[in-house]
């Protein structure tokens, strides 16, 4: 559990706005999400607790429920996997 971490496939301009702009982004570094490349944001295990706590009305916010985890930015919900 302690080396899990979460992938999203956002896109380069999502990707790097979650890594910079974004709330969370502005933690320590532990907490921050991680523009891994390609479109692709990553979460450590406290990356993901952290981004959890933004509201509904804030980008970057994440919603768990029947269809899965996902992060919304503006409009667009963009799945969350676990990567083992």
């Amino acid at each position: 559990m302690r080396d899990e971490c979460w992938r999203a496939e956002v896109g380069p301009e999502n990707a790097t706005w979650l890594s910079t702009e974004c709330r969370t982004a502005r933690l320590a570094p532990e907490y921050r999400p991680m523009d891994v490349g390609d479109g692709v944001v990553q979460f450590s295990r406290r990356a993901m607790s952290a981004i959890r706590e933004l509201g509904e009305e804030e980008d970057g916010y994440i919603t768990d429920d029947g269809e899965g985890v996902r992060i919304w930015i503006g409009e667009d919900a963009f799945d969350v996997e676990l990567v083992e």
